[in-house]
Protein backbone atom coordinates (compact mmCIF):
# COMPACT_ATOMS: atom_id res chain seq x y z
CA UNK A 1 0.00 0.00 0.00
CA UNK A 2 1.15 3.42 -0.62
CA UNK A 3 1.43 6.19 1.28
CA UNK A 4 -0.10 9.55 -0.10
CA UNK A 5 3.17 11.10 1.27
CA UNK A 6 5.25 8.16 -0.53
CA UNK A 7 8.48 9.37 -1.44
CA UNK A 8 8.69 8.71 -5.16
CA UNK A 9 11.07 6.61 -7.28
CA UNK A 10 11.82 6.33 -10.85
CA UNK A 11 13.20 3.04 -12.27
CA UNK A 12 14.86 3.57 -15.76
CA UNK A 13 15.55 0.22 -17.21
CA UNK A 14 14.73 -1.45 -20.77
CA UNK A 15 13.87 -4.95 -19.03
CA UNK A 16 10.19 -5.42 -18.42
CA UNK A 17 10.67 -7.94 -16.29
CA UNK A 18 13.28 -5.85 -13.80
CA UNK A 19 11.17 -3.15 -13.68
CA UNK A 20 8.27 -4.83 -12.63
CA UNK A 21 10.76 -6.85 -9.94
CA UNK A 22 12.02 -3.66 -8.91
CA UNK A 23 8.40 -1.94 -8.99
CA UNK A 24 7.06 -4.81 -6.80
CA UNK A 25 9.62 -4.51 -4.24
CA UNK A 26 9.32 -0.67 -3.92
CA UNK A 27 5.96 -0.37 -3.59
CA UNK A 28 5.68 -3.35 -0.85
CA UNK A 29 8.03 -0.80 1.09
CA UNK A 30 5.26 2.41 0.58
CA UNK A 31 7.19 4.10 -2.48
CA UNK A 32 5.18 5.40 -5.63
CA UNK A 33 7.07 3.80 -8.96
CA UNK A 34 7.21 5.67 -12.14
CA UNK A 35 8.62 3.48 -14.90
CA UNK A 36 11.30 4.77 -18.08
CA UNK A 37 12.30 2.58 -20.71
CA UNK A 38 15.56 4.40 -21.51
CA UNK A 39 17.32 7.72 -20.74
CA UNK A 40 15.70 9.81 -22.96
CA UNK A 41 12.08 8.47 -21.78
CA UNK A 42 13.59 9.21 -18.21
CA UNK A 43 14.41 13.00 -18.60
CA UNK A 44 10.98 13.73 -20.73
CA UNK A 45 9.54 12.43 -17.12
CA UNK A 46 11.45 13.87 -14.88
CA UNK A 47 10.64 17.55 -16.52
CA UNK A 48 7.26 16.62 -16.27
CA UNK A 49 7.48 14.86 -12.25
CA UNK A 50 10.02 14.60 -10.44
CA UNK A 51 11.09 11.96 -8.11
CA UNK A 52 12.88 11.22 -4.96
CA UNK A 53 15.17 9.11 -6.57
CA UNK A 54 16.76 7.04 -9.65
CA UNK A 55 17.18 3.79 -10.05
CA UNK A 56 18.92 3.82 -13.16
CA UNK A 57 20.41 0.98 -15.59
CA UNK A 58 23.67 1.01 -18.00
CA UNK A 59 22.61 -0.23 -20.70
CA UNK A 60 19.57 0.64 -22.41
CA UNK A 61 18.68 1.53 -26.12
CA UNK A 62 18.04 5.26 -27.29
CA UNK A 63 20.33 6.84 -24.32
CA UNK A 64 21.83 4.45 -21.96
CA UNK A 65 21.87 5.28 -18.07
CA UNK A 66 25.75 7.07 -17.39
CA UNK A 67 24.88 9.41 -20.99
CA UNK A 68 21.32 10.14 -19.15
CA UNK A 69 23.09 10.72 -15.77
CA UNK A 70 25.92 13.45 -16.88
CA UNK A 71 23.24 14.85 -19.18
CA UNK A 72 20.95 15.01 -15.82
CA UNK A 73 24.11 16.09 -13.85
CA UNK A 74 24.25 19.23 -16.03
CA UNK A 75 21.17 21.08 -16.03
CA UNK A 76 20.99 24.21 -13.77
CA UNK A 77 17.20 22.34 -11.94
CA UNK A 78 16.74 21.22 -8.92
CA UNK A 79 16.17 17.85 -10.10
CA UNK A 80 20.00 17.50 -11.28
CA UNK A 81 20.54 16.30 -7.66
CA UNK A 82 18.17 14.00 -7.50
CA UNK A 83 19.98 10.71 -5.56
CA UNK A 84 20.64 8.01 -8.36
CA UNK A 85 20.87 4.24 -7.84
CA UNK A 86 22.85 2.69 -10.57
CA UNK A 87 22.35 -1.02 -11.59
CA UNK A 88 24.12 -3.30 -14.09
CA UNK A 89 25.32 -7.10 -14.27
CA UNK A 90 28.80 -4.97 -15.19
CA UNK A 91 30.93 -5.73 -12.12
CA UNK A 92 33.86 -4.14 -12.44
CA UNK A 93 36.17 -1.63 -10.79
CA UNK A 94 35.82 0.34 -14.15
CA UNK A 95 32.30 0.11 -14.39
CA UNK A 96 32.01 1.42 -10.79
CA UNK A 97 34.58 4.18 -11.87
CA UNK A 98 32.49 5.24 -14.40
CA UNK A 99 29.24 5.10 -13.41
CA UNK A 100 30.20 7.26 -10.34
CA UNK A 101 31.98 9.60 -13.32
CA UNK A 102 28.59 10.01 -14.67
CA UNK A 103 26.75 11.36 -11.71
CA UNK A 104 25.88 7.60 -9.42
CA UNK A 105 25.59 8.20 -5.79
CA UNK A 106 25.53 4.21 -5.57
CA UNK A 107 26.27 1.15 -7.83
CA UNK A 108 24.49 -2.53 -7.26
CA UNK A 109 25.81 -5.28 -8.88
CA UNK A 110 22.28 -7.10 -10.48
CA UNK A 111 20.89 -9.56 -9.82
CA UNK A 112 19.45 -7.04 -6.86
CA UNK A 113 17.69 -8.65 -3.85
CA UNK A 114 14.40 -7.08 -3.19
CA UNK A 115 14.89 -6.45 0.09
CA UNK A 116 18.56 -4.84 -0.23
CA UNK A 117 16.63 -2.66 -3.35
CA UNK A 118 14.40 -1.04 -0.17
CA UNK A 119 16.49 -0.71 1.92
CA UNK A 120 18.82 1.39 -0.23
CA UNK A 121 15.73 2.98 -1.37
CA UNK A 122 14.53 4.04 2.47
CA UNK A 123 18.02 5.08 2.69
CA UNK A 124 18.33 7.66 -0.56
CA UNK A 125 15.24 8.92 0.42
CA UNK A 126 15.52 9.53 3.97
CA UNK A 127 12.69 7.12 4.90
CA UNK A 128 13.00 4.92 8.34
CA UNK A 129 12.80 1.46 8.04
Amino acid sequence: MVKASAKSILVIDDASLVRLYYRDALERAGFQVTEAMNGLEALEKLLVEPADLLIVDVNMPKMDGLTFLKILRRQELPLAATPALVTSTESGPQDIDAARKAGANFYLVKPVAQDELAAYAAMFCGEPR
